[in-house]
C-alpha cells in the first residue's frame, strides 16, 4: 500500500495513519467525484447507480455519468473495455458531471489506464486498486500490473491496493459477481453514507431476484463497509439536506418513459438501438399496467410506419430511436408531415456518423432533425436540458403534436440518457393527458385540410367520424385530400404547413438569460450542456467576469427575444457537442470555416456575428473547459 497521501486539490483531504485506539479523522467536503470502473459484466455500473441513489436519498445533490465501452463484450482487462460509472456528489444541487475525478475504485489496472490517458482523473487522485493481479499465475499479467502501479505512483496518484477478490471469496463462490457490492460498502464507509439506506437500495435493486440473492449482496455490502472501517485511515463527509418535497432519482431515458406515461400517449413503436433502448425497456415493464402498448417492430422503418398509422387512427404515438434509426425513419416522418398526422419522435443522439460511437455522447443531429427530410417538411424540435426536462418535454411534445397536427422531435442525447439526477416527484395534472378521441359528426362541407389562413391549422379528421371519410396518401393534395399536382395547390399546402411553425412561435416566451442581462460575452447552448455552461458562467461571474448564458429548449421554431438578448452583449459564442472548424488551423479562414449547428442557425437567422466552440470527445463537456474557452474568448 502506498501510504503517502499529501493531496493538492482543495476538494480533497489529507489522509493520515490512524494510531491504535484513535478515531479516523473525518474531513467535510463540499463535493467529490467518484468513479467505479471494471471489465464489462463485473457490475461497476450498478455499483455507481446504487451509490448515486443512496447519496440522493440522504439529501445530497448527485449527477452520474455512465462509462460504457463501445463494444458489447470487449476483451477482459483491456483499456477500451472500461465499464462503470462516474458519480458527482455534492452538498447542494448538482447539474452536471463536473471536472476531473477525485477518487476511483478500479477492478484492474487496464481499465484504469484508459481513464488516465483521457485525463479524467484529478492530479493526486486517490486510486483504490484491486490487488489480486499482483499474485496472478500469469507472469505477463503480473508484469503489466506492477508496471502500471509503479507508473501511477510515480505520476503522483495516491494508490491503495485493495484485496477485494480475496475478501469476497471468503463469503461467496463467485467473487467476480459480488465484488461490486463489496466496493459499494467500502465507498459507503469512506463517505459516511447511511448503511440502512444502502441495504434498502440493494433490496430495491435486486427486488426481482429471490431473497437469497438480496441477502448475499447485503452480506457483501456489509463486508466492504467493515473492511473500509478497519483498514482505511481517512474518511469523508459531504453534508446533505433532505428535500422537504418528495424526490425521484432516475436517468434521462426513464424520465422520457415516465413522460410518455404522463402525457397520455398509449403506444410506443420502436426498434432497439443504443443508447435509446432503456426507455422502451422501462415502458415494457410498466406500460401495460396503464393500458399502453410497446410495439417492437422488425426494423426502424417499420417502427415509424407503425407509429404513423397508430397516430392516424386517433391517438398520438411516440417512436424512440437514436441517430442511425432516425435517418431510417425520415421517409415515414415525411409521410406524417404531408398527412399532418401528430407524431412524437425521440432521438437520443449518439456519436456519428454511421455506426459511429454508439455509447458516446454527441449533439450531432440538430440540423438533421430540422431539415433532414426530402422536400419542405417543417417539424417542431425540442431539446431537453436536464433529467427533469426529459420528463416534461415529452408532455409538451404530445400537446404540440396534437394541437398543431405536426411531427415533434425531442432531441435528447447519451449524456442525458444514462445520467441520474434527483428532481421533485411530478404531481399529476389532468391537463397533461390527451382529450378523448373526437367521434362527433364532421360538419357538412368540412374538408380534411381546410387550412386557416392565419395559422395554417386545420381540424383533424379521425377515422370513423361520420361524414369524415377521405383518402389519405403521401402525395400532394388539396384541401379535400384529393391528389393534386398543379403548382398553385402544391404551393398552397406548403405555405400553410409552414405557417404552423410561425403560429407556435407566437406562443413561446423569450428564453431567460442566466447571469446579467448585458455584458461582455453571452454563451448560448442547447440540450445537455446547460448545467456545465451555467456552472462555468456562475464561477466566472463570482470573479467579476461579465459573462452570461442563454439556453434554448425550442430549436424549431426559435423563440422570440434571442436577437435582442445577443445585441446586449459585446460578443456571442455557442458551446456545443457537434463539430466546428478551429480557426487556429492553418487552412481555416472566414471563407471556409464550418460553424457548429446552433451557431450556423443563429448567424443565418439574426445576422449577428456568433462565434462557436465545440468538443466531440464522446463525453460531456466539463465546466473547466467552458471556463477556459470563455476566458480565452474575452482576451481576444
Amino acid at each position: 500500500m502506498n501510504e503517502t497521501l499529501e493531496l493538492q486539490h482543495p476538494k480533497q483531504a489529507v489522509a493520515r495513519q490512524r494510531s491504535p485506539g484513535r478515531e479516523k479523522p473525518v474531513t467535510t467536503l463540499k463535493e467529490h467525484i467518484i468513479e467505479v470502473i471494471s471489465d464489462s459484466g463485473e457490475g461497476a455500473q450498478r455499483c455507481g447507480q446504487s451509490l448515486g441513489s443512496i447519496a440522493a436519498k440522504m439529501g445530497n445533490g448527485i449527477w452520474t455519468v455512465e462509462i460504457i465501452p463501445a463494444e458489447i463484450r470487449p476483451p477482459a482487462r483491456s483499456v477500451a473495455g472500461a465499464s462503470g460509472n462516474r458519480i458527482r456528489i455534492g452538498s447542494a444541487r448538482i447539474t452536471n458531471g463536473g471536472d476531473e475525478t477525485d477518487l476511483v475504485v478500479a477492478f484492474n489496472e487496464q481499465v484504469l489506464l484508459g481513464r488516465v490517458r483521457d485525463k479524467a482523473l484529478m492530479p493526486g487522485c486517490i486510486i483504490m486498486l484491486e490487488s489480486m493481479w499482483r499474485e496472478s499465475s500469469d507472469a505477463a499479467v503480473v508484469s503489466s500490473y506492477v508496471e502500471t502501479y509503479n507508473m501511477l505512483v510515480a505520476a503522483g496518484y495516491k494508490v491503495y491496493e485493495i484485496p477485494m477478490e480475496k475478501e469476497c471469496r471468503a463469503l461467496v463462490s463467485d467473487a467476480r459477481r459480488g465484488k461490486n457490492m463489496f466496493a459499494l460498502g467500502m465507498i459507503c464507509s469512506l463517505y459516511s453514507l447511511d448503511m440502512k439506506l444502502a441495504r434498502e437500495q440493494i433490496a430495491l435493486t435486486f427486488g426481482k431476484k429471490n431473497q437469497s440473492v438480496i441477502d448475499q449482496n447485503i452480506l457483501l455490502l456489509d463486508a466492504g463497509y467493515a473492511w473500509g472501517e478497519a483498514n482505511l485511515d481517512f474518511k469523508y463527509r459531504i453534508p446533505a439536506v433532505r428535500s422537504k418535497e418528495a424526490q425521484i432519482v432516475v436517468n434521462g431515458n426513464t424520465a422520457i418513459a415516465l413522460g410518455v406515461l404522463a402525457s397520455g400517449m398509449e403506444i410506443c413503436a420502436m426498434y432497439p438501438i443504443t443508447p435509446a433502448t432503456s426507455a422502451s425497456h422501462y415502458l415494457s415493464d410498466v406500460f401495460e399496467k396503464v393500458g399502453g402498448v410497446v410495439h417492437q417492430a422488425e426494423d426502424e422503418i417499420s417502427a415509424c410506419a407503425f407509429a404513423v398509422g397508430a397516430s392516424y387512427a386517433g391517438k398520438c404515438t411516440v417512436t424512440i430511436t437514436s441517430g442511425p434509426g432516425y435517418s431510417l425513419k425520415q421517409e415515414g416522418i415525411g409521410l406524417a408531415v404531408m398527412g399532418e398526422i401528430p407524431l412524437v419522435v425521440v432521438n437520443v443522439q449518439r456519436g456519428g456518423p454511421s455506426t459511429g460511437q454508439p455509447t458516446k455522447a454527441e449533439q450531432g443531429d440538430l440540423l438533421t432533425a430540422m431539415f433532414g427530410s426530402h422536400g419542405d417538411a417543417p417539424k417542431v424540435v425540442i431539446a431537453p436540458s436536464t433529467i427533469e426536462d426529459c420528463f416534461y418535454s415529452i408532455i409538451t411534445a404530445r400537446k404540440i403534436a396534437e394541437t398543431f397536427n405536426m411531427v415533434v422531435v425531442v432531441l435528447s442525447d447519451a449524456g442525458l440518457a444514462t445520467s441520474q439526477q434527483p428532481f421533485p416527484r411530478p404531481k399529476f395534472n389532468e391537463s397533461w393527458i390527451a382529450p378523448p378521441i373526437d367521434q362527433t359528426a364532421v360538419p357538412p362541407g368540412a374538408k380534411a385540410y381546410d387550412w386557416d389562413a392565419t395559422t395554417g391549422l386545420a381540424r383533424r379528421f379521425i377515422p370513423g367520424q361520420p361524414g369524415g371519410m377521405h383518402t389519405l396518401t403521401g402525395l400532394a393534395h388539396d384541401r379535400a385530400s384529393h391528389v393534386a399536382y398543379d403548382a398553385e395547390t402544391n404551393e398552397e399546402a406548403i405555405h400553410y404547413r409552414s405557417l404552423k411553425l410561425a403560429a407556435l412561435q407566437k406562443t413561446l416566451k423569450a428564453p431567460p438569460v442566466f447571469g446579467g442581462d448585458e455584458g461582455d460575452l453571452l454563451v448560448i447552448g442547447w440540450g445537455s450542456t446547460k448545467g456545465a455552461i451555467e456552472e462555468a458562467v456562475e464561477g466566472l461571474r463570482a470573479e467579476g467576469v461579465k459573462a452570461s448564458s442563454m439556453h434554448l429548449r425550442f430549436l424549431q421554431p426559435l423563440p422570440p427575444g434571442i436577437k435582442e438578448a445577443m445585441q446586449r452583449f459585446k460578443k456571442v459564442i455557442t458551446i456545443e457537442s457537434n463539430w466546428c472548424d478551429r480557426p487556429e488551423d492553418e487552412i481555416i479562414d472566414e471563407t471556409n470555416r464550418r460553424y457548429s449547428a446552433l451557431a450556423m442557425l443563429l448567424r443565418a437567422r439574426y445576422l449577428v456575428d456568433v462565434d462557436c466552440w465545440s468538443e466531440v470527445r464522446g463525453e460531456p463537456i466539463k465546466p473547466s473547459s467552458i471556463r477556459r474557452v470563455i476566458t480565452e474568448k474575452l482576451k481576444k
